[in-house]
């Protein structure tokens, strides 16, 4: 009896011995594969760093070697964490993608502020790394009273920032760097804004390659109409970049007021596009006009925008003398840059009408479309929370009669979904049935 006992004892001695021994090695595979992932994203950070220097060369200034030498650093230190890459790989889940998230902006915002600082740009580095967290989150604060006295290749990282947290770092990481498995879709869902995030074909690289394509594509074309209205080359790209990324930092203290009527309705125009569901571009590329049209989200947002310019523009015209185009001009400017958050001005709207100025304060909240670079609550949300209310009040009303809340297309045989079906069951109804 004695005896079995001990081997029993043994016994259990041994796999608990395996089970923690186990334990450990999955928790170091698990911090060399984040520690990995995140020396991926400090080489295309160490990449990207390489393109304000060209700024600086061209303009000769003498911030050149402090980029060079932040690129080099941010590239070594990458590649060291690439070298603890374990041999055993462990498979991501949807908790590791909120952690890698996490930890890539915290990380490339205390790598991108070094510039800054070495470089006396800002000179303290605490300063630094707000206005870079800034930059890469899109928020667009700044802690700088003025910000033409820059150099050149300090603003264009500036606005750089902007543009490559637009679309996210980890989705351009995700374009480019191989991935086993379904892992992928863990970090665009931990990056991406928005209720849900779907897959535009099957494979997570190609619908990440597709994103940035999309996103460069505009970006591109933005730049080109700049140049055509005669925006110097500079002020081109930088402005680009804050409004494709949504996020506002501008190069001159005035903003936007300085600029040309031209430039700043191509700027009106662009901040609204980027304010859209990247989706509906690739309908459009597929030429599935219909699936664009009849997106739920995509009429809210344009209906959104077009009423709201409408009554400030009727409201403020008493301040302009009447001048129907000068008040729709600005009106659809500020519209257009505060519905996606992006936060380019042309007037001081705190002088006009309070009943401009709540309107104004509502679309900041709303916000853009899921899955823009726009922020805010998105459209989708509001959209879902407006008809789960009206499902709610009609419950009180008709207690047993259940209605079902969807925002999908539906033609025929073909049905694309955008958003998760909602449903609003009888109490009596048990809560597992709730669509997905």
């Amino acid at each position: 009896m004695e005896r079995d006992i001990a081997i029993r004892l043994e016994d259990i001695t041994k796999v608990f011995g395996e089970t923690v021994a186990n334990s450990h090695v999955s928790m170091d595979v698990y911090r060399g594969e984040i520690l990995s992932l995140l020396g991926d994203v400090l080489l295309v950070i160490g990449a990207f760093l390489l393109l304000p220097c060209i700024v600086a060369v061209i303009y000769g200034e003498p911030e050149l070697w402090v980029l060079l030498a932040s690129a080099a650093g941010s590239g070594l230190l990458g590649g060291l964490f690439i070298l603890l890459r374990p041999k055993r790989r462990r498979e991501l889940h949807a908790r590791d993608g909120f952690v890698m998230v996490a930890l890539s902006w915290i990380l490339i915002s205390l790598i991108g502020a070094v510039p800054f600082t070495v470089s006396g740009a800002i000179p303290s580095y605490l300063d630094a790394v707000f206005e870079t967290m800034s930059g890469f989150t899109t928020t667009g604060s700044s802690i700088l009273p003025a910000v033409e006295p820059l150099d050149r290749c300090m603003l264009f990282w500036r606005s750089l920032s902007h543009w490559i947290g637009g679309m996210g770092i980890l989705v351009f990481m995700l374009a480019i760097v191989r991935m086993d498995g379904g892992q992928a879709i863990h970090l665009l869902r931990a990056e991406s804004p928005g209720p849900t995030v779907s897959k535009m074909v099957p494979r997570m690289v190609d619908s990440s390659k597709i994103l940035y394509g999309i996103y460069f594509g505009l970006t591109v074309v933005q730049i080109l109409l700049y140049l055509a209205g005669g925006d110097p080359l500079f002020d081109s790209l930088c402005n680009a970049f804050g409004t494709a990324g949504t996020g506002g930092f501008a190069i001159r203290n005035d903003s936007f007021a300085s600029y040309s009527a031209y430039t700043q309705t191509v700027t009106t125009i662009f901040m609204a596009l980027f304010g859209v569901n990247f989706s509906i571009y690739f309908f459009l590329l597929r030429r599935k006009f219909d699936l664009a049209w009849k997106n739920t989200e995509l009429r809210w947002y344009v209906s959104i925008i077009v009423l709201s310019t409408l009554l400030i523009t009727f409201n403020i015209r008493p301040l302009y003398h009447g001048n129907f185009g000068y008040s729709l001009h600005h009106a659809a400017f500020t519209v257009s840059s505060l519905i996606t958050t992006t936060g380019y001005g042309t007037e001081n709207f705190d002088l006009w009408p309070e009943f401009s100025r709540v309107i104004l304060a509502l679309l900041m909240i709303v916000g853009a479309s899921a899955g823009s670079t726009g922020g805010g609550l998105k459209v989708s949300r509001v959209v879902i929370l407006m008809r789960a209310a009206k499902a709610e009040l009609r419950k009180i009303l008709h207690p047993h009669t259940v209605k079902v809340i969807t925002v999908l297309q539906r033609y025929g045989a073909r049905r694309q979904r955008l958003f998760p079906d909602i449903c609003v069951p009888d109490r009596h109804l048990d809560p597992a049935g709730l669509a997905r």
